[in-house]
């Protein structure tokens, strides 16, 4: 893993984004993309930038089960708003929410990362470890699938919701093992209570106890960090 520590996150969503310029540069056409506070900065960058993205591709990593596209809490309409609506892509995927069969929709998922090869996946880091939506004892060769959310997240989400009772309990997630298949990945974390599953996914034994230790064993990992997130770290 690279590791690389910034004042803010403005300033490491600037990196973020200028690795995704140099894997454009050098021929890359798939984004997998995340959603949540810590991708903004790098959204910003990517909007105030004068970079053309009308021939890439992007994949989102997930979407809360039941939630329509249009809903202001739907993972497709954060992503419309952050970057779609400003910096239009060829074909944008995310999971669709509203699919009657939650088999089917897996499976077409699963077939859009495999017609469409990931070259460079962005990744957030929940406070348990998780990424996408895959909680602490997902399999590490899992494809899309829909999963149960864990309390921690469904309590770390409550806010962004008017009732408690609001919060989606499922969501449709790509998998450890389609994420693992991304040729580069980018993962952001910032902020304090984000410091203790950083140490864990860098320097703790690779486990699913803690799904985004199993990152160390792929060969091309940016790890891009805010001071107070990698305060926990035994290399700062």
């Amino acid at each position: 893993m690279d590791v690389k520590v910034f004042d803010n996150d403005t300033e490491a969503g600037k990196y973020a984004f200028e690795l995704i310029k140099q894997g454009m540069d050098n021929g890359a056409k798939v984004l997998g993309l995340a959603t949540g506070s810590t991708p903004v900065t790098m959204y910003q960058a990517m909007v105030n930038s004068d970079v053309d993205f009308s021939n890439m591709t992007s994949i989102n990593l997930d979407e809360y089960v039941g939630m329509a596209p249009d809903n202001d809490q739907s993972y497709r309409y954060f992503m419309q708003s952050h970057l779609f609506d400003k910096k239009p892509f060829k074909e944008t995927f995310v999971p669709n929410g509203l699919a009657k069969d939650p088999e089917e929709e897996t499976k077409r998922y699963n077939k859009v990362i495999a017609d469409h090869p990931i070259d460079i996946q962005v990744l957030g880091i929940g406070r348990n470890g998780h990424i996408g939506f895959n909680e602490p004892g997902s399999p590490f060769d899992a494809e899309t699938r829909k999963v149960p959310l864990t309390q921690n997240t469904i309590d770390a989400n409550a806010r962004f919701f008017a009732n408690k009772d609001d919060v989606p309990r499922y969501a449709y997630s790509m998998g450890i093992g389609s994420i693992m298949k991304s040729k580069k990945i980018l993962l952001l974390a910032f902020g304090e209570n984000k410091a203790d599953a950083v140490q864990k996914m860098i320097e703790g034994p690779v486990t699913n106890d803690v799904p985004a230790s199993i990152l160390q064993k792929h060969p091309d990992v940016v790890v891009i960090l805010d001071k107070a997130s990698a305060s926990k770290l035994s290399q700062k």
